[in-house]
């Protein structure tokens, strides 16, 4: 199915959850919608579910006009943050529920196949209310999938579950996904897991739908600053500079060679993400030195922050790393990395990147 959302807005009240906004999600694919809490992506998915009508615009689903049509009239599946199961239903019942409904044949190798990929196969007897919250989170996401819609919405269903599930079964996830034919919306607040879903990316705030692409070119190319923070973890190294003859100059810092686009002048905004930082000279670096005020290790990656003349940088060190708190310490990095936005914070310079990387 191709749904097709056209300059739909959503107000309450006097308050604008959703401004006017326009998206047509790749059919059979996964979208992300990408955004801190607040951000409008349950409004927008309530939207698209029939849950709730925009207050101006249309829903298509095929061309056709469906808005206003009620969720009890479209073919979707739904997974919210708060677990929704059947209790008087054991696990195993819950997961076949869809599929008796649909009429499907092989009802028991559907639900044991799904139960084992979301590790909940030795639950099937039990009722809902013997488990735990991340084990029913977990029922309520087989039973969706099991239910194979056109149009799959899932509101940040991993977040009830721990960290070490969580990745295994995002990467489950990511094959089911890519072998269903569903037209699957993700919503996450959290940047990596959007990278690691893959497929595209919506990028929204405060209710605006900022910017929407392959997740690869929205991440390497954000056209604004609003996107570079929003799509960043940790947050991306933003530095005051000023435009020079042959590049930029930043405050405190180096300056660096850059090709800058013609007219662009005045204050600008230089982004380095903490991958782009390292210790390790290479031909061609710059260097910023500072002091270590903090070091996080965080699976494995060490994430050290420096107090610098430029201003307070994170750099993100792959594999575990030994750093006294006070030391001194320096950071490299290429100008060819950074990203320069103008001072209406739009972004006029990006890292070069090929795609697919």
């Amino acid at each position: 199915m191709q749904l097709t959302l056209e300059r739909v807005t959503k107000q309450v009240g006097a308050q604008t959850w959703l401004y006017e906004q326009s998206i047509a999600p790749r059919s059979g694919a996964v979208t992300v919608l990408l955004g801190a809490t607040q951000a409008g992506k349950t409004s927008l998915m309530r939207l698209m579910a029939g849950l709730d009508a925009p207050t101006t615009g249309k829903v298509l689903v095929d061309g056709r006009d469906v808005t206003g049509m009620p969720v009890r009239e479209r073919n979707v599946a739904m997974v919210y943050q708060q677990f929704i199961n059947y209790p008087s239903l054991t696990v195993y019942d819950n997961i076949a529920s869809p599929l008796k409904l649909s009429g499907e044949k092989n009802i028991d190798a559907r639900v044991r196949g799904l139960a084992d990929k979301l590790h909940i196969g030795m639950f099937l007897e039990r009722l809902p209310a013997e488990l735990s919250g991340g084990q029913q989170q977990r029922v309520a996401l087989a039973r969706a999938l099991a239910k194979n819609a056109p149009l799959m919405l899932l509101d940040e269903p991993l977040v009830n579950l721990d960290y070490k599930l969580r990745e295994g079964l995002r990467e489950e996830l990511t094959q089911l996904f890519a072998t269903g034919d569903s037209t699957v919306i993700y919503a996450t607040t959290e940047p990596g897991e959007a990278l690691l879903l893959g497929g595209y990316t919506a990028v929204m705030d405060a209710g605006e739908l900022l910017q929407y692409g392959p997740t690869s070119e929205v991440f390497h190319e954000p056209k604004s600053l609003r996107v570079a923070r929003a799509f960043s973890d940790p947050p991306m190294n933003l530095l005051t500079a000023t435009a020079i003859e042959g590049g930029v100059q930043l405050a405190g810092g180096p300056a660096l060679a850059l090709s800058l686009p013609a007219g662009l002048n005045g204050a600008l905004t230089v982004g380095l993400r903490s991958g782009a930082l390292h210790v390790q000279q290479a031909p061609g670096d710059l260097a910023i030195s500072g002091q270590v005020e903090l070091a996080e290790i965080s699976g494995s990656d060490t994430f050290v922050h420096v107090h610098t003349a430029v201003g307070e940088l994170v750099a993100q060190l792959t594999g575990v790393h030994r750093v006294e708190l006070g030391a001194p310490l320096t950071l490299y990095f290429n100008a060819s990395q950074a990203y320069v936005f103008d001072a209406a914070g739009q972004l006029a310079v990006a890292p070069r990147w090929r795609k697919g990387h």
